[in-house]
Parts: structure tokens; sequence; C-alpha cells
């Protein structure tokens, strides 16, 4: 039976000498992928309003907001900071069968949290290897989606068993805090569904505030629901039903997280780098495209493909990253999917706006299969005005854990994200606190990040 015992247990457990060494390299992996998407979002309007809002209600001198020389709270970096790991929709992603979160999320949270107490590296590891396998089991093992809440109800746990372990939390305490994380801070669906706006881009980031203000509640002595999950209308019998979890000190799940590469929803991915394959290897002008028919998997489906809403009506970022239609049309036209692709002149151009209308989704029951056996398939269907067409399946992508980023491309994605922001010299000093994280502090990286 799960319960926050166990998950305190487990935290406890988890030791950086213990971790495999191929693990420990995957988690710094992450950690180098995140702080790029991060660098890339600075900037931007949504990020920015976080940002003078955390200025107005999270006074602090412990953690920087990165990306400038300001100084705040544990929670009001968290929030920030976090808001940049996300906001882009460029994060990776846990695939499991019926919830797709992003354990990236916790990241920026447990930086904060070492920042604040000059943690080093390898504390940071840990905190990161417990905050991915929670994410995972939880979401393997209790999805939350069907039943009305958003992912980012499992990531207030996970970041919350993070934070507590980067700042070194006692059981009891530890376990308080859990409580006090799972109970008052459960995320509902209607953020992904329907008319898309730019909480879906932020949710996260009040998750990952919220963990730590839970985190820090539990390391003063607040006392928490310690039956948070059992407990008479506790977290299984209101948001989840019943699960149990098996949790691995090894945190092994980070070899389930994909890693982008395009800037997209998670089960676009497939479809995305087939339909440029495919436009690329026929020499498709997307003027002569007379339809766009995607078959794929149940839950693209669903939340990008057009059961939680309509996806033709496409006004704005928020709503173009959601959208098959949207980003199957632009990567046809573009022959890419970048951050340009949602910039609002973009997005509102005739040529994307009138074909993202030819594009049809649809559900294939053996591509759902093949999802939950680890998979994620696609297969486009482009018919020209001629009558000729074309078609393409993909099985997976560049990046999915079947076929998982090597370090030397998510140096290159980080160049990518980060050019704008920091000369060469810069990042290769980053890439190299990260690759090294074992032998630094929290603080050598985060002053990098300025």
């Amino acid at each position: 039976m799960t319960t926050t015992a166990e998950l305190a247990d487990f935290t406890g457990s988890v030791a950086y000498d213990e971790l495999a060494e191929n693990t420990r390299e995957e988690l710094k992996k992450r950690v180098l992928d995140s702080i790029g998407i991060a660098v890339g979002a600075m900037g931007t309007d949504a990020t920015g309003t976080v940002r003078e809002t955390v200025g107005e209600t999270a006074p602090g001198e412990d953690c920087r907001l990165w990306g400038t020389d300001e100084r705040t709270s544990p929670t009001g970096a968290a929030m920030y900071n976090t808001s940049l790991t996300r906001y882009l929709d460029f994060m990776d992603s846990f695939l499991a069968p019926g919830e797709t979160p992003h354990p990236s999320d916790n990241i920026a949270s447990l930086l904060a949290c070492g920042e604040s107490i000059d943690a080093s590296g390898k504390d940071l590891i840990e905190a990161v290897g417990v905050a991915y396998e929670i994410q995972g089991e939880l979401a393997w093992n209790a999805p939350v989606r069907n039943r009305g809440f958003d992912h980012v109800t499992h990531t207030v746990i996970s970041a919350t068993a993070g934070a507590g372990k980067v700042l070194d939390l006692d059981h009891e305490p530890l376990r308080n805090a859990i409580g006090i994380a799972g109970t008052a801070h459960n995320a509902l669906r209607v953020t992904r569904t329907g008319g898309i706006n730019e909480w879906k881009g932020v949710a996260s980031a009040n998750a990952a505030r919220n963990a730590v203000h839970s985190a820090l509640l539990g390391k003063n002595g607040m006392e928490g629901p310690t039956d948070l999950f059992e407990g008479q209308k506790g977290w299984k019998q209101v948001v989840s039903g019943e699960f149990d979890v098996d949790l691995d000190p090894g945190c092994e799940r980070v070899y389930d997280t994909m890693t982008k590469r395009y800037v997209a929803e998670t089960y676009a991915q497939s479809a995305v780098e087939g339909i440029i394959e495919l436009a690329d290897r026929e020499a498709i002008d997307h003027a002569e495209v007379e339809s766009i028919d995607l078959d794929t998997f149940a839950g693209a489906k669903l939340i990008i493909g057009g059961g939680e809403g309509s996806r033709y009506e496409v006004e704005t970022k928020a709503q173009a990253d959601h959208s098959l239609p949207y980003m199957l049309a632009a990567a046809l036209i573009d022959r890419e999917l970048t951050n340009e692709a949602y910039v609002p002149e973009r997005i509102q151009a005739e040529d994307v706006q009138d074909l993202l209308r030819t594009v049809t989704v649809k559900e294939d029951e053996a591509f759902t299969e093949r999802f939950e056996n680890g998979e994620m398939p696609a297969r486009i269907t482009i018919t020209t005005v001629d009558g000729t067409t074309h078609e393409i399946e993909k099985d997976d992508f560049a990046g999915h854990p079947r076929n998982p980023m090597n370090w030397e491309e998510v140096e290159e994605k980080f160049a990518t994200m980060a050019a704008h922001r920091y000369d060469e010299k810069r990042r290769r000093e980053i890439v190299e606190v990260v690759r090294n994280l074992d032998d630094h502090a929290v603080a050598d990286l985060v002053e990098l990040l300025e």
C-alpha cells in the first residue's frame, strides 16, 4: 500500500554512490536540457508576468532568478525558474499509457533548494533521481488525467520529495511535507482542455513553488496529513483510485523519459519528424496539398487532435503547440518546428492557417496498443491536388527512450537554445559544470545563469 511513509523511506534510501554511472549521466543530461530550454524562454511575456509577480510577493536573497541579477526566496525561484524550463513546451516527458507528465518540471525547484543551503552537485543528482522516480511511478500506476486532474498533481508530490531530499529532511518532516503537498495542491485538467491559454505553460511552476513551500513547512515543524493516500477522503478515494508504486533506489525511471527534438507537445514528436521527412523525401509543395491525414494513438487524438476541444482555432502559442493540425502544417511548410513557429506572425499567416484545416486526425487502435507497449507510432498520408498520395510511418523519433539523445545531441540542443544569450565561452562553462556536477556545488551552476 502506497503511503507517505513509503515515499519518505524511499527518498532517504537514494544515495549518489549507489546510483549507476549511466543513471547519473542521464540525470545530468536532463539538467542540461532543462537549463537550455530555460535560457530559450527568457524574455517571453508569460514568464515575465511570473517574474514581476515573484518580485512583488516573494522577497528574499537566497536564490537567483535565472537570467537576471535579481534574487528571491526559494519558493520564488522555484516558481519563476520552473516557468522558464516549462513555458516553451520543449521539456522532457515520461511516457506512461495513461499520463504524460514532464519530470524536468522538478529540476528548477531542486536547484533553488540546493542553492539556498549551498548543497553539492551530488546532493542535486540524488534529488533529481528521487523526483524522476516518484513522478514516473505515479504516472505509470496512478494516472489522474481521466479523473479530471492535471499531471502537475503528481509534480507537487515528486518535487516535494526531491526538495526534501536536497534539504536533508528527516523522515517525519518529509512525511508531513508530502502530506501537505498532496492534500492542498491538486490541479484540475481544465488547464489543458477546450480553449487553452497561457496558464498551460505555467501550471507546473505553480506546483513547483507549492512543493518547495510544503517542504519548508515540514522542515520548520508543520504537521501534515500523513495519511494522504489511504485516509478517509484521501488521495486514493478522491484523486487517483487505488494504486501501488514500486520505487527503485537506483532511480531508473529516468530511462523511460524522452527528450524533445522539436518544439511541440510530447505526442506530436513522431508525427512532426515524419511529416518533415516525408516532405523532404518527396519535395512536397505545401501549395499543392489537398489533405493531410494522420493516424495516431488514443492519447494524441485526445489531447492535441481534438478529443478535448477543437484544435483548428489557433490564435496563440498556447493553442498552437497543442494543436496537431497546426504543428503538422507548420512543419510541412517550414521543414522544421522551432520557437519561430510560435510567434504571432507565423501563427496567423494565411499559408499555415489554410493548410491546418486540411488535416484530419484519427485514432488507430493498433497504434494505441503499440504506444502502450513503448512505441510512439504515427502514419501520415499526404494527398496532393493531382490525386497523388505520399505516406510515411514512424515507430518513434530521435529522443524517444528507444532512440535516446546522446551527450553531443543534448549539448547541440542546449547550444541552439542558449546561443542568443550566452557566448560560446559561457555555454561551454555551463556544459562543463553540468557534466562534472559531481565535483561542483549547486551554486557553481546557478552563478553562470546570470
